[in-house]
């Protein structure tokens, strides 16, 4: 109960919609099924903010969890207190449960620990309660003496009492909290370099920046800076400041022991707590800075995985290289290949013209109409080759530099090896580089998402946290958009909602024994995929040509009935749907009363008006509607560009201080967050995103770096 008031109030929702979000997780259902078919119970709550209430839903279950294991331990130490229990209830973070749990975890030994071990508790007691105003130090800790437990003077037992103290003090949960506040606020990052060597670290060889500004970006290129051996890191706060609030919270006036716990405060805080908090707040931050990182990955890899598909068209894939030669493949608009071949225009051969012989001799037979380059070695060389040869064409030609990111990785792949086993992996990757033009969503599922390439610092990232987030990414991306059930490989099905990769498999099994499917219900004969996975998979199927219209649209096989009743009271049929004279549907609907009709039809009004969508467009593709990718006919070069230029560029990448935009010279310019718009904002996603037309005006050129500088205030 306390869970979903928590969720109800961080993510505002209403009471019943929570308990029905939380109800429907626990129930097994994926989270693009509740997102798109069961609206009613969840108050439409987008898919993303699904996402962040699911990851949190985890979160305060696993605090909960912890919470009942600490007070558990706690009781079974015979230690547990009514104001210890209800401290242990108010926590809301894991941070905060640990720090009460502190003095109570079992330690290993310590140099309290063992002054305990000597029997210097009861005086460690004396001397921090700091109420004794008469007699001396050594008369205090004379009856602790013990040789057989090698307490040999008064010095030594207050020393050990000191210990006790310095570690109590350094337990306590509401100084870890006032501590961890003030370094929040005051501390500040400092690096130094362990080298004066030339490095991309240069920057951090003598950097001083405070705690509470330092963007994420920074904090992961200090960290890996650090980690290489470059940079030796630290926080620093100024140690009167730290040591005066500590001394309030401890340190008495006016008793015998004032100054002796005073120097158990000091070593507390030199020896136990500042190491302690240090590293707790570098942890936070690179916590918090990963985060950024893996969600700034998520929003780059959403927009890439949704561009637009260029359909029906014959593609030639390029894949660069110098020594080894460039690999060609021709698919046609369906991606099967058509004829694949090596050839030779970059150096050290520079077989030009034979080359171009070769590929106008495709390019003809084949009634080619785009090129696909990959992005790598040799990128540029062949760019400017398939310019040139686009000059010489008697047939209209364009291009694309594709990113070819994973690329290699998937050609050497099992996976690729079953889809193309008869082509080498040379041959896979030229392949692989015409279809991402043809359909990135469907190739791009094929790659670990982590080797496409649209994020900073993703090898530093904590592994589970990113592959977690980025296959949700692609979830989400692969059943917005739909998958032909005829056509699609294991790979794209293995993301459907309610699918594994077995059953995948066993679809596509079924279609190749039994033929094409021609109806949704054909699903439940193919082998483990029982109710619940059809009920969660079936409206993200859609079959072009089937029985039934409504099998080409993502209304589900639950609303069918729902669906005919609709266009009954509104005197369309399904022949109408199937051949779009649904027009005035929408229009009618309003007439009749929406919330009449919903209730004719016994569904809700988000259902109703996910179907008269679906229904006024069968076989829809939501990437239609976007820019088209952008295509060229020819190239220029990095040496042509000049301040003040205005040019049409793809937003390759979008990072924490800017963006990288591909303006057709085979080097992307960067567009820094200032550079972007007269208006204040936070981060460049505020304004671009990944797969984005955008115009640029040329800043600056810097040949010796390669780096272009470019804004967008034009």
């Amino acid at each position: 109960m306390y869970i979903n008031q928590k969720l109800t109030q961080e993510f505002n929702l209403r009471a019943e919609h929570t308990k029905n979000i939380v109800s429907l997780i626990d129930e097994s259902n994926t989270l693009p099924f509740i997102a798109r078919y069961r609206k009613e119970m969840t108050g439409s709550i987008d898919d993303q903010i699904l996402r962040e209430l699911n990851d949190r839903l985890e979160y305060l279950r696993n605090l909960q969890k912890r919470k009942e294991e600490v007070t558990e331990s706690i009781t079974a130490q015979s230690k547990m207190t009514p104001e210890l229990e209800d401290a242990i209830t108010a926590t809301s973070t894991l941070a905060e449960i640990e720090d009460i749990y502190r003095p109570y975890r079992p330690k290993r030994r310590t140099r309290a620990t063992i002054a305990m071990e000597k029997g210097l508790e009861p005086l460690a007691k004396l001397i921090f309660a700091q109420n004794i105003t008469e007699g001396t130090l050594e008369e205090l800790a004379a009856p602790y003496i013990n040789s057989e437990k090698e307490v040999n003077s008064p010095e030594e037992a207050i020393a050990g009492a000191k210990d006790i103290i310095a570690e109590q003090i350094s337990d306590t949960a509401e100084m870890r909290k006032i501590i961890r506040t003030l370094l929040h606020k005051d501390a500040l990052l400092t690096t130094k370099g362990t080298t004066e060597d030339t490095s991309v670290y240069e920057l951090y060889y003598e950097y001083t920046e405070p705690v509470s500004k330092i963007p994420p970006h920074r904090i992961l290129a200090i960290n890996r800076g650090e980690k290489e051996g470059f940079l030796k890191v630290s926080i620093d706060i100024e140690e009167e400041k730290v040591i005066e609030k500590l001394n309030t919270m401890f340190v008495k006036s006016g008793s015998l022991t004032t100054t002796t716990v005073a120097e158990a405060v000091l070593d507390s805080w030199k020896r136990l707590i500042d190491p302690s908090v240090s590293r707790e707040l570098r942890n936070e931050l690179t916590d918090k800075a990963s985060e950024q990182a893996i969600a700034m990955f998520g929003a780059n890899l959403k927009p890439l995985l949704l561009q637009p598909p260029l359909k029906g068209k014959v593609t030639l894939g390029l894949d660069p290289a110098y020594r080894t030669g460039c690999k060609i493949a021709v698919v046609d608009a369906t991606g099967k290949v058509l004829a694949h071949t090596v050839i030779y225009p970059t150096p050290p051969q520079n077989r030009t013209e034979e080359a171009k012989a070769t590929l106008k001799e495709l390019i003809k037979k084949y009634d080619v109409e785009v090129i696909s380059i990959g992005n790598g070695t040799a990128s540029k060389e062949s760019e400017i080759f398939v310019a040139e040869l686009i000059k010489e064409s008697e047939q209209p030609l364009s291009y694309m530099v594709v990113n070819e990111a994973g690329a290699s990785v998937y050609s050497a792949s099992p996976l690729a090896a079953k889809e193309m086993p008869n082509y080498d992996v040379s041959i896979r990757s030229a392949v692989s580089i015409a279809r991402r033009l043809q359909d990135p969503l469907a190739e791009l599922v094929k790659i670990d998402p982590k080797a496409i390439g649209v994020g900073q610092y993703q090898h530093d990232m904590p592994e589970n946290r990113l592959d977690s987030t980025l296959q949700g990414v692609v979830e989400d991306c692969v059943n917005k958009v739909g998958v032909n059930l005829n056509t699609a490989s294991p790979a794209l099905l293995t993301h459907i909602s309610g699918l594994n990769s077995t059953i995948a498999q066993n679809i596509v099994a079924f279609r190749e024994e039994n033929g094409a499917f021609s109806e949704r219900k054909q699903l439940k004969k193919v082998a483990r995929l029982g109710p619940k996975a059809y009920e969660q998979c079936a409206g993200f199927l859609r079959i072009p040509n089937a029985k039934n219209i409504l099998d080409n649209t993502s209304v589900h096989p639950e609303s069918y009935e729902a669906a005919v009743k609709l266009l009954e009271i509104t005197s369309y049929t399904l022949l109408d749907v199937s051949q779009n004279r649904l027009n005035g549907l929408e229009a009618k609907v309003k007439e009749m009363g929406t919330a009449k009709v919903a209730q004719s039809c016994g569904i809700g009004l988000p259902t109703l008006k996910d179907i008269i969508t679906e229904l006024q467009k069968p076989g829809r593709d939501l990437r239609d509607e976007l820019p088209p990718p952008l295509l060229r006919t020819d190239i220029m070069d990095i040496k042509d560009l000049k301040a003040g230029m205005e040019l049409t560029g793809t937003v390759r990448n979008v990072i924490d201080f800017g963006a990288f935009v591909d303006i057709g010279v085979h080097q992307d310019g960067l567009v820094h967050i200032s550079q972007m718009t007269d208006k204040f904002i936070k981060h460049p996603s505020e304004v671009v995103k990944v797969g984005d037309l955008v115009k640029v005006r040329v800043l600056m050129v810097d040949l010796a770096k390669n780096r272009i500088s470019l804004t967008m205030k034009l």
